[in-house]
């Protein structure tokens, strides 16, 4: 066995970025987390690490634990609703386990998990997304089986009232969206370019919700839109103001869910994601913050 830390480390890599970036949502953070646990296993004995991956697995919670201390006031903080960074590869944050959740890196999942506290997260990831152990678990958070049982079991309840609907079934994580919902994604945008207010509201869900995150660094609507009305006249809206001249627009999965990514001529402004149900759109996650479309410039 190679005592090289970088060869040793890069096996892991893509589990623990999978890991870092359900804890905390963001690329930026996570690869910092990733980063840090590398300089970790950097600077131990590893003759002595008789399970590398739990060595990092565990680290690896624990920065993100600590980051999620510091990062509860920033959120209290943020301007307008809060996104996850949008992600378009989502086999790059695979965990290699084979539960019902491995694959879903859906926006609807990913804002469940946010209202959990940063041990039922951890808990409720390691366990139910990751397959650990309860064992495992509590070696991990350093607390006992019995209240990690809790903790998941918790994590899931509130999981499954916010996020009612499955994911996406494992090993169908496509990478380009089919044709069926690019068609209605097609037709949507028609619509929204037009003002079409009775189509565009046709095809929304009565309880359709729009969310758009600009962070306070750029225009978008500081609250959740909710109603097939609201939603088709706010979308109607931004096409009347002439937000749309000049943007050229590309299909593409987001957290695994079919959307669009939207350019103007210095480069990628917005990234729109999609939630279908029976032919309609049901929900609308928009995010415009520079600061999260960085990593996929």
């Amino acid at each position: 066995m190679t005592d090289d830390p970088a060869a040793t480390f890069e096996p892991h890599r893509r589990r623990l970025r999978g890991l870092a970036y359900r804890m905390l949502g963001s690329m930026a953070e996570a690869d910092d987390a990733v980063q840090e646990a590398y300089l970790r296993w950097h600077a131990v004995d590893r003759a002595g690490v008789s399970d590398p991956r739990a060595f990092l697995m565990t680290t690896t919670t624990r920065l993100c634990l600590d980051v999620l201390k510091s990062a509860r006031a920033t959120r209290e903080e943020y301007v307008g609703p809060w996104l996850p960074d949008p992600v378009l590869d989502s086999a790059s944050l695979a965990p290699d386990a084979q539960t019902e959740l491995a694959d879903d890196l859906s926006v609807a999942l990913l804002l469940a998990l946010e209202r959990l506290s940063a041990l039922e997260r951890a808990a409720f990831l390691l366990h139910d997304v990751f397959d650990y152990s309860f064992a495992q678990v509590a070696a991990a958070l350093g607390r006992g089986e019995a209240a990690c049982r809790q903790l998941a079991s918790r994590a899931r309840v509130r999981v499954k009232e916010a996020r009612p609907q499955p994911g996406p079934p494992r090993g169908t994580g496509a990478h380009t969206v089919d044709a069926k919902h690019a068609a209605l994604i097609d037709a949507f945008v028609a619509a929204s370019r037009r003002g079409d207010l009775d189509t565009l509201t046709r095809m929304l869900a009565s309880d359709a919700r729009l969310v758009t995150d600009g962070g306070g660094k750029v225009t978008a609507a500081m609250n959740v839109i909710s109603g097939a009305g609201r939603v088709a006249a706010f979308l109607a809206g931004v096409v009347r103001k002439g937000w749309t001249a000049d943007v050229a627009v590309r299909p593409a999965m987001i957290n695994g869910l079919p959307g669009l990514l939207l350019f103007r001529p210095d480069g990628l402004v917005q990234t729109t994601a999609f939630e279908l149900a029976d032919g309609v759109v049901t929900a609308i996650y928009i995010v415009r913050n520079p600061d999260k479309l960085r990593h996929l410039a």
